[in-house]
């Protein structure tokens, strides 16, 4: 089952309220997305943390109605 693009960044916005966020179909599948997530949570943490807290917010959707995310994050300039 696929999964709306608007609807990945309404989850990753609803953990993330700052949170800048662009996502990809990467396949036009709704199955295989990238997303790029700003957000000033992500200040003082490891590039692996930042990605936890993205993967937090998708919650159990990760490998069942989101098949595939290539994430990318960073914080505010």
């Amino acid at each position: 089952m696929a999964m709306p693009a608007s609807e990945i960044e309404s989850l990753i916005r609803a953990a993330l309220p700052d949170a800048q966020v662009t996502i990809t179909d990467l396949a036009g599948d709704g199955d295989h997305y990238a997303a790029h997530v700003v957000s000033a949570a992500f200040a003082g943490k490891p590039r692996i943390a930042q990605h936890k807290l993205v993967y937090q917010a998708l919650g159990e959707r990760m490998g069942g109605e989101l098949h595939a995310l290539q994430l990318t994050t960073a914080v505010p300039n």
